[in-house]
């Protein structure tokens, strides 16, 4: 039933300014751009106790900075650490998810970024046979296995021709979805087949990942990320396009269906119902873009529109909506599900975008309430090459100890940060690999933030050459100051 104007009007009335929030995340509002260092950590804007790990040390070997009491180990680096089928690593790590695996281990699904055809890259994914959807393509998945500290055992293919493997999400059945973030369609850019698809990639049983098949019911578009509302069904999407701006979508499963393993592929193209986000102020006022959100706190009603053609035959799915139709956002880039909801991060908005320039929001979306929150907001950062101002966030997860780590993607200096319940933030590392020079440094992005199913390792990629790393320490809770 959809959730009209009016009545989410009269439920913001009575629960005053509407908002209703939900989950360890808390309000997380942060300080646009802030994210202070010091030898006792940040604090609370309003003078709250110090938090996080303290100051990021200087890393002797130059790949990453962290607090003191901490320590890496690298699991994968690309065209270095091997495959069983003889190859080395691909390049361009992105999106990651950990499964607990046999004895102890843990196995890591690490999508490989690679658009356009093989040519390009000097590190694609191997073809090997069997998992192969299109050979023209570069990109896919590696299984990695490492042991219980962190240490590389094995990695294997998981997939392969596929396309620009951006995010994805987990399952509740303990499988990977992998998004393609590339809509080319057969015959472009040498592709053989047409992708903007997800597919499923099992970590526990690689016969599951023989023949591999998208999941077209889900949409032909330059998929994000995804999460599975366990309760209901609902698989929740990001699109990550621009001109115009992308959409969050939701698919709702055909009656009588029942998720598992392998189950998605074996869905018809046009199976459930695939939806976009159509979204309204407290006021019942429409709202075109998620950039109108200008404070931390503020609450949207959601309703969803249909999509008339999921496949893109002829039109790309986001323009197929018009006007007043569906609510847009610049770069919704990753997801995670936890506290009964999925959180949902827009990386930045500036000209092309009807709103407040900014430089990054993660959004709340609480399904039962059908609200989406604004948890996080950060400030165009006007200094990215200073250390410490924060931008573009992406990759994102939430913590065992409380609140969320996030993945950056922006200008300048990158890092992985926390961001506590009640909206203070701090670091957690820093890149340190110069991949430009000494006059005009750069720095790779963060991806692929996920930590152990045990809670004792945080793994994390910088996906500019194509180092995996394994962060361990003194983890403890952070809590909300009260």
């Amino acid at each position: 039933m959809p959730l009209s104007r009016r009545d989410f009007a009269k439920h913001s009335a009575y629960t005053g300014a509407g908002v209703a929030l939900a989950g360890s995340a808390g309000v997380l509002a942060t300080a646009p751009g802030a994210i202070a260092a010091g030898h006792e950590g940040p604090s609370n804007a309003r003078g709250g106790h110090p938090i996080g790990y303290g100051e990021l040390l200087p890393d002797p070997d130059g790949i990453l900075a962290l607090p003191a009491g901490f320590r890496y180990r690298i699991v994968t680096r690309t065209g270095v650490t091997t495959l069983e089928s003889g190859g080395t690593t691909p390049s361009n790590h992105d999106g990651t998810a950990a499964f607990a695996g046999p004895r102890g281990t843990t196995l890591l699904v690490n999508n490989h970024e690679l658009k356009g055809p093989r040519s390009k890259w000097q590190h694609p994914v191997p073809l090997i046979e069997g998992l192969v959807y299109d050979p023209a393509a570069a990109g896919g998945c590696t299984v990695v296995e490492v042991s219980k500290h962190g240490d590389h055992v094995a990695e294997w293919v998981g997939i392969a021709g596929t396309s620009t493997n951006c995010a994805g999400g987990t399952t509740p059945w303990g499988t990977w979805l992998t998004c393609e973030e590339n809509s080319d369609r057969a015959g472009q850019n040498g592709m053989t087949k047409d992708h903007g698809y997800v597919f499923e990639v099992d970590p526990h049983d690689r016969r599951a990942n023989l023949d591999p098949r998208p999941v077209k019911a889900l949409g032909r578009y330059d998929h994000e990320a995804v999460v599975v509302d366990p309760r209901r069904g609902h698989l929740y999407l990001t699109e990550d396009a621009s001109n115009p701006n992308g959409l969050l979508y939701r698919w709702t499963p055909p009656s009588g269906f029942e998720h598992g393993r392998g189950r998605l592929r074996g869905l018809a193209d046009d199976a459930g119902v695939l939806q976009a986000a159509r979204c309204f102020d407290s006021g019942g006022r429409f709202v075109d873009d998620l950039s109108r959100a200008t404070r931390t706190g503020t609450v949207y009603g959601v309703d969803w529109a249909d999509v008339p053609d999921r496949d893109a035959r002829t039109e790309p799915v986001r323009k197929q909506f018009g006007p007043g139709e569906v609510t847009r956002g610049r770069k919704l880039e990753g997801m995670w599900w936890a506290d009964g909801g999925a959180y949902i991060v827009s990386s930045y908005a500036r000209q092309e975008s009807p709103g407040a320039q900014h430089d990054g929001q993660v959004w709340f979306y609480d399904p039962k309430r059908r609200t989406l929150t604004l948890k996080v907001l950060l400030g165009v950062n006007t200094d990215p090459a200073a250390d410490g101002a924060l931008d573009g966030p992406d990759n994102i997860t939430v913590s065992p100890y409380g609140g969320l780590i996030i993945a950056e993607d922006g200008e300048g200096v990158q890092h992985l940060f926390g961001a506590t319940d009640d909206g203070r933030t701090y670091p957690i590392a820093r890149n340190e690999l110069n991949i430009g020079t000494a006059e005009e440094p750069e720095y790779s992005e963060f991806a692929g933030v996920v930590f152990s199913p045990d809670g004792r390792t945080l793994y994390a990629s910088i996906q500019t050459p194509g180092i995996m790393v394994a962060i361990t320490g003194p983890w403890r809770r952070h809590h909300a100051h009260r």
